[in-house]
């Protein structure tokens, strides 16, 4: 037996409910054998986050060139960089060709309000993105443009599918369209939107990663990008749905990324 393996560059959580310990969750519960890179550390819980610390860009390339070197990596997604020098690093490892169905989360100021990363950082990025999933914030910091409606959305979309990935998904957990969560998926000649029922909860720290980590866990099993992103949609609103009732933390909870509450 061989493993479905994927590969997240990403930021730890001490909090263990977004960056690393997410993805490695959602790779998990998915059916994927994770692994991971470390950009930086951060001192963080439901509360918030109270301290970054980025690590050496030598220290990335050290961390991708052993998981690389050793793994069949299928698909990779990367999240918060932290600075242009680490995102010079990882572009270089998706320039070369090392980092297929690379899934680019661009994050860039966490649900505290604590900046996590900065714009520069991710646009050299996303010229190497098969899929990049910005949420309504992030979409406005790449574009400087507002958005915070659908239309707003698919403007954005389109603008970023324009400038080098292959599809871009803003997802609008943060827009409430008539009692639903409207995704809008641009690429290929065409932009859809995704449909589900809004889920009422304060649990929801995570959810970018987590879903930019099951698009690619479904990437890395030979999906088409639209049917990874429904797949992901779907995972996410199952699991914010689980956590709904949980007492884990006195802020921003996370996911119910494995199912308990089903």
């Amino acid at each position: 037996m061989k493993p479905r393996t994927v590969l997240t560059i990403a930021g730890s959580d001490s909090g263990a409910g977004a960056g690393i310990q997410a993805d490695l969750k959602t790779f998990a519960a998915l059916g994927a054998y994770g692994t991971s890179v470390l950009t930086a550390v951060t001192a963080q819980s439901t509360r918030g986050v109270d301290a970054v610390l980025p690590l050496p860009p030598q220290t990335v390339r050290d961390q991708m060139d052993s998981v690389l070197g050793d793994f069949d990596v299928r698909a990779v997604k990367s999240g918060m960089l932290g600075t242009p020098a680490v995102a010079d690093a990882v572009a270089e490892a998706a320039r070369a060709g090392r980092l297929p169905h690379l899934v680019v989360d661009p994050v860039l100021v966490a649900t505290s309000g604590h900046r996590l990363g900065v714009v520069e950082a991710v646009e050299r990025l996303l010229p190497y993105a098969e899929v990049a999933t910005p949420n309504c914030a992030e979409a406005a910091a790449l574009t400087g443009g507002p958005v915070g409606t659908v239309e707003e959305m698919v403007a954005a979309a389109e603008a970023l599918a324009a400038r080098g990935p292959a599809f871009v998904v803003v997802t609008g957990g943060d827009v409430d369209a008539d009692g639903e969560s409207v995704d809008v998926l641009s690429g290929g000649g065409t932009t859809r939107l995704l449909r589900a029922p809004r889920v009422d909860t304060r649990h929801n720290h995570g959810t970018g990663c987590s879903f930019s980590a099951a698009v690619a866990v479904r990437l890395a099993a030979g999906d088409a990008v639209p049917v990874a992103v429904a797949a992901a949609k779907e995972y996410v609103t199952r699991a914010l749905t689980g956590a709904r009732t949980w007492e884990l933390g006195a802020g921003r909870g996370p996911l119910d990324h494995f199912g308990w509450s089903a």
